[in-house]
């Protein structure tokens, strides 16, 4: 089976408010949130106005502009935005941005998410994802008889078969998204979807967003909770048929005692994809580490943390089927028997 290489997430910039009861930061230094700091600009103190009177608070760097720009833009004139005030966020495929959602809308705080230019991307292998999933269009529906020519611009990688690959890749996470959170999946609320960014609820306050699971030093005691509602959300994407393929505590939020599942551009469909099972117990197994990690009291009384590989098993059976070992020996018991 072809190896899958799997890079850490997107890692969260450094917050400079005290995290108070919503824990603190770990005391360690984290190179990577030193590198995404300086590729970013902070807050700005006087609001800036861009075209069509869009004023933000946030000053975006020179290469930020124009995209920033193109991809919030329609938020604005739809009456769903009215301010982007910082940068929280910076990533291998995108930026998100805390922004003030139009007083129509009653939100209050929203968290866009807006994808980098395809030049300045480093995502890699989104093959290994994008198998056997369906190309979605900008309305989020698949593409259906267009699908083999638009498949074919895909793999040639031409100017529309990119196109059509970001628009699917970005349509995958506003569905998945929609979806789970209407099966009461802990998920950011989606508000909307654009070209080249999405439009969430915002988990923080004015000043802290919160906090990727890895950034806090969660007590003892909440760690068995916590594990049994990233399992609940693991087993919800299943009972879907689809896997996260990029979940660790990277990607989960920690806020007030609760967790939030983010970043789900690149969900793999578990019976299409040949590679669903060892995704999923990648998976699992970052979030077992994890939770064993931070809690070695209890982690002798949880028996799933220790056997992230039994505990895929289970899940799998219990929602997709045979897995893919146990496919395999089936298969080849019935072959052997043909030739009898």
């Amino acid at each position: 089976m072809t190896a899958i290489r799997y890079d850490d997430d997107d890692l969260y910039l450094p917050a400079q408010a005290e995290r108070g009861a919503r824990r603190h930061r770990k005391p360690r230094p984290n190179p990577h949130d030193r590198q995404a700091s300086r590729a970013v600009l902070t807050e700005a103190v006087d609001p800036i106005e861009l075209e069509g009177g869009f004023v933000t608070t946030y000053r975006p760097s020179r290469h930020e502009w124009g995209w920033l720009l193109q991809s919030l833009e329609d938020f604005y004139n739809r009456g769903l935005l009215s301010d982007v005030l910082a940068i929280i966020k910076g990533g291998k495929e995108a930026n998100v941005y805390r922004c003030r959602a139009h007083p129509d809308t009653g939100l209050g705080l929203v968290a866009a998410k807006v994808y980098r230019p395809h030049s300045l991307r480093q995502m890699r292998n989104d093959q290994v994802y994008r198998q056997g999933r369906e190309i979605l269009t900008p309305n989020g529906r698949p593409v259906g008889k267009e699908a083999e020519r638009m498949a074919h611009a895909i793999q040639k990688k031409t100017a529309y078969g990119r196109e059509a690959a970001h628009t699917s890749w970005l349509m995958h996470e506003f569905t998945t998204l929609q979806t789970l959170y209407g099966s009461g999946g802990a998920v950011p609320y989606p508000v909307a979807a654009g070209p080249n960014a999405l439009l969430m609820s915002y988990l923080g306050d004015e000043k802290l967003p919160a906090p990727s699971l890895h950034e806090v030093a969660i007590e003892s005691d909440e760690a068995g909770p916590l594990f049994d509602e990233v399992l609940r959300n693991i087993e919800l994407m299943l009972s879907h048929g689809i896997v996260h393929a990029d979940l660790s505590a990277y990607n989960i939020l920690y806020w007030e005692g609760e967790i939030t599942l983010i970043d789900f551009p690149q969900v793999v469909d578990a019976a299409a994809n040949r590679q669903a099972y060892d995704i999923l117990e990648r998976d699992i197994a970052r979030v077992c580490g994890y939770f064993a990690r931070h809690a070695p009291r209890d982690a002798a009384r949880r028996g799933d943390w220790r056997d992230p590989r039994g505990l895929t098993g289970r899940l799998w059976r219990r929602y997709i089927g045979q897995t893919p070992l146990e496919r395999d020996v089936s298969e080849a018991r019935l072959y052997r028997e043909d030739e009898i």
